[in-house]
């Protein structure tokens, strides 16, 4: 109802009552009973709790990290939280299933936005990259915005871009993946392209593309391009 696509079983209905209360869940409807019961927001006639609190009390019953990460990452991208709020919210309520969301939310105040930058982020740091940086905006010398790559490695202008449909906002973000490759290529970037797939299945090959893409990078002047963090 608040618009996301990649919570928890659509087919079930999530319940609050004040824990004074007593209902029971049945079939398709599941009961929470909770000292915190938020104010509800008219949704077409229903009173549906506050975006934030559907997000977390549905990803707190979720057992797969990737689909924590998903929501979770669906929620910020389109405005409705930022990972920061959404962690004060986590630890504002109960700690039973909080562990996944606030590791992954811990994820995303580094910057990570993807399941995928989530797999690279292991890969980077198991190729020795650990300062790599994520999701940074890159500006030109004369202040012109350029690009957001994935991954970033400052110290040699080399860019690391997690090319995919299914993790990506909207199939059109492909299509923008390459323009941005285009205008970092002109100003000089090494750009690495990864399909999140290899991230799993050939991470010692992403690795050493990695690293060989970061030898070359050393040997070619850094490009003067500005990178900051969101």
């Amino acid at each position: 109802m608040h618009g996301l696509t990649r919570g928890p079983d659509p087919t079930k209905i999530h319940v609050l009552v004040h824990d004074s209360r007593q209902p029971a869940s049945h079939d398709f409807v599941l009961v929470e009973r909770t000292f915190r019961l938020p104010e509800a927001r008219w949704i077409n006639g229903l009173p549906v709790a506050p975006v934030d609190r559907c997000v977390l009390d549905g990803v707190r019953r979720m057992k797969d990290v990737n689909q924590v990460r998903s929501a979770l990452a669906e929620a910020v991208q389109r405005g409705l939280g930022t990972p920061r709020e959404l962690l004060d919210e986590l630890n504002a309520g109960s700690c039973r299933g909080s562990a996944i969301p606030r590791m992954v939310l811990t994820e995303l105040i580094d910057g990570i936005r993807s399941p995928a930058e989530s797999w690279a982020r292991e890969v980077a740091l198991r190729s020795g990259f650990g300062s790599m940086i994520w999701n940074p905006e890159l500006y030109l010398a004369d202040g012109s915005r350029l690009a957001t790559p994935d991954g970033w490695l400052d110290d040699v202008g080399l860019a690391w871009e997690i090319d995919s449909y299914e993790f990506h906002f909207s199939p059109d973000d492909y299509a923008t993946t390459l323009k941005r490759h285009n205008r970092m290529t002109a100003a000089g970037i090494i750009v690495v392209h990864t399909v999140p797939s290899r991230l799993r299945t050939e991470p010692h090959q992403v690795v050493a593309e990695l690293r060989g893409a970061y030898k070359l990078a050393q040997q070619r002047p850094r490009p003067p391009v500005i990178a900051r963090l969101n």
